[in-house]
């Protein structure tokens, strides 16, 4: 058994594509249609064969209510690994992501949260 997908809940595809890619890096791995939406995927360029992140619609009631509970206590939806938190940090600071929290040491990893754009917050982390 391993992973090979998760999934991310966004209330616009195409505004969580340009976010994803544009602005974090990732690249484009899927895009078909599925009904009214799309099977959207993005992966790191680093592995591109790797797991696969799903940016998938919330229209439904219940991922909105997860969506919005999880944004407003603050709770990260999803975390992603970096080399040096530092340079992160300051690189999404300078394309004007909306950063939450600057970079804190805790239990042998320095963290950090960010606004996706998408109704998601989202942890970055380097392991010290």
């Amino acid at each position: 058994m391993r992973i090979e997908l998760t999934s991310i809940h966004v209330d616009d595809q195409d505004k969580a594509l340009a976010f994803y890619t544009e602005v974090l890096g990732f690249v484009k791995k899927q895009d078909f249609p599925v009904g009214q939406f799309k099977w959207l995927t993005v992966v790191s360029p680093e592995a591109p064969d790797a797991v696969e992140l799903l940016l998938e619609p919330n229209d439904n009631p219940a991922a909105q209510a997860y969506q919005q509970a999880l944004y407003e206590q603050g709770i990260p939806h999803a975390a992603f690994a970096v080399d040096d938190i530092q340079a992160e940090y300051e690189r999404l600071a300078g394309l004007g992501v909306a950063l939450a929290s600057e970079p804190v040491e805790a239990g042998g990893v320095a963290q950090a949260i960010f606004d996706d754009t998408c109704g998601n917050r989202i942890l970055i982390y380097q392991v010290l």
